[in-house]
Order: C-alpha cells, then sequence, then structure tokens
C-alpha cells in the first residue's frame, strides 16, 4: 500500500498561530492543496475570519498576511482513503517540529483542527520537548466527516480561539 506525503507548510517566519490537521486526505493530495475537499469548511472558516478568498494561491498568501501557519502533524503514513481514523500508527512519521519552531519563533498558539490531529501531537511530537509552553487550542474538526456539529458551531469555536485573544 502507498504512504500519503504531506506538504510542507504555509508558513511566514513572523506566523504567531499554527493551525495543525492530521495527515491530507486524498482529494488534497490528488490536488496538492491544503482542505481541497469541496465539504472541508477550513477555507470558508478562513474566508470568515480574515477575509481569505480567491484561488488557492490568494488564499495562503492572505492566511500568512493573517500570522496564520498552516501544517499536518504528520509528514507521511500509510492510509487508505482519507479518513484519519485509517491512519497506520505504525508507518506514522511526524514532521520536523523542533525546526519549524526553530524557525517561526512567533508562534504563541498551536491549534489542532480535530481531535486526531491533537492525539497525533501528543503521540509522535510532545515527548520531545517540542514547543513548551506555547498554548494550545482543539477545534472542531472542518472535515466533512465531523458532521454532528453545524457550520456555525464550528466558525464559533474556531472565532474564540483565533480572534478572541
Amino acid at each position: 500500500m502507498a504512504r500519503s506525503e504531506g506538504f510542507p507548510p504555509i508558513a511566514r517566519a513572523d506566523a504567531r498561530v499554527l493551525v495543525l490537521g492530521s495527515l491530507p486526505g486524498q482529494r488534497s493530495i490528488d490536488e496538492r492543496e491544503y482542505y481541497a475537499h469541496p465539504q472541508n469548511v477550513f477555507w470558508r472558516i478562513m474566508r470568515a475570519l480574515f477575509g481569505v478568498d480567491g484561488d488557492y494561491e490568494a488564499r495562503c498568501a492572505g492566511l500568512v498576511e493573517n500570522g496564520i501557519a498552516v501544517w499536518d502533524v504528520l509528514r507521511s503514513s500509510i492510509r487508505p482513503g482519507s479518513m484519519d481514523a485509517d491512519i497506520r500508527l505504525d508507518s506514522a512519521t511526524a514532521n520536523d517540529f523542533e525546526s519549524f519552531f526553530g524557525g517561526h519563533a512567533s508562534i504563541d498558539l498551536i491549534a489542532f483542527n480535530g481531535k486526531k490531529a491533537e492525539q497525533l501531537f501528543a503521540k509522535f511530537v510532545d515527548g520531545d520537548g517540542v514547543a513548551p509552553g506555547i498554548p494550545r487550542a482543539g477545534l472542531p474538526s472542518t472535515s466533512p466527516a465531523y458532521a454532528s456539529m453545524p457550520f456555525s458551531g464550528k466558525l464559533a469555536a474556531w472565532h474564540a480561539a483565533l480572534c478572541d485573544e
């Protein structure tokens, strides 16, 4: 079975918030874009909070202008399909967070896009003493697989974490 490979971060050196997902889904991998599935509400939330709009490049530029960095906990793993529950932990490799935080000293919040990202960070990264003291926020997943919370609830939670500092 083929490995799913993640992307480099969307980030500028002065980013203040790091939003972490788990690992790009198949649609994102196919399109080489974070959160490419049309029912994923990540970009809709970013538009509502920060006014990011336009094509993928323009949306990414809008994020960095607003001090938002986006990455995933995992660099790669075997995962058939796109469901986080199908990530094979025995094949998972985390991204290099030590280097990331070394080059992004202004990060003052790590926001997890869903519980799986938070769990993966705890399992693969926390024990290494990376990013001690940086506050963390567990946020509702923007994935269409997390349908039990309406968009308005997701937006309110993301707003409270990213805008009400």
